[in-house]
């Protein structure tokens, strides 16, 4: 983007979907101690002044950053009833990793650095209590008895997967679908006495 585009006219919601933009690409590159929201400003084309406009802190910048990327990944982690229950699993791990991956600095800032801060932690557990509606809804339960089981287990097994993950991302002892595949077999395990046929009798056998 040319100094000259960054520099144009943009209405107030333009605005902050480009500063929202330049963030997110700046939480990706370096450790969230190490970014400035001057610099911020300046890869915008905005003065300081308008960038604290929008958001009164790097706190905050960071928060909407990642809070818009919670929402896309709901977004992509579609679940789909054509589908295996494996297919879906494979599909929203597949989604959730790539971001992972392609932005691990937010990743670690937001599970490690950012552990403790509440704004933080309600945007990570209302992504994850989504998740666990969504697929609690796929599941080929009506007793209720077995839903609140299956309720509990998925709950623990997100919890479980971003533990592993955020681990992973620290330290890669294993290949990215190893890592996929350890997590899908996971939760197919904990799941199959719950569940009145096997989702899945050829993984994990």
């Amino acid at each position: 983007m040319s100094v000259q585009e960054r520099r144009k006219r943009l209405s107030p919601t333009e605005r902050r979907a480009q500063l929202l933009a330049v963030g997110a690409r700046a939480f990706a590159a370096r450790p969230y101690e190490h970014v400035l929201m001057e610099e911020v400003a300046e890869q915008a084309g905005v003065s300081r002044a308008l960038l604290y406009k929008h958001f009164a802190s790097k706190h905050e910048l960071f928060a909407e950053v990642y809070r818009q990327a919670a929402g896309d990944l709901l977004v992509k982690s579609r679940f789909d009833p054509a589908d295996t229950l494996v297919e879906q699993l494979v599909q929203g791990m597949d989604a959730h990793l790539d971001y992972f991956i392609a932005n691990r600095h937010a990743v670690l800032a937001a599970n490690r650095v950012l552990v403790g801060d509440p704004v933080i932690q309600t945007i990570i557990t209302e992504e994850l209590d989504t998740l666990r509606g969504r697929l609690l809804g796929v599941l080929p339960l009506t007793d209720e008895s077995a839903l609140r089981a299956a309720s509990q287990v998925l709950r623990s097994w997100l919890v479980f997967v971003r533990v592993l993950v955020v681990d992973w991302l620290t330290e890669q002892s294993c290949t990215r679908t190893e890592l996929r595949d350890a997590c899908i077999g996971a939760v197919l395990g904990a799941l199959r006495p719950l569940l009145p046929a096997d989702p899945a009798p050829e993984w994990g056998r």
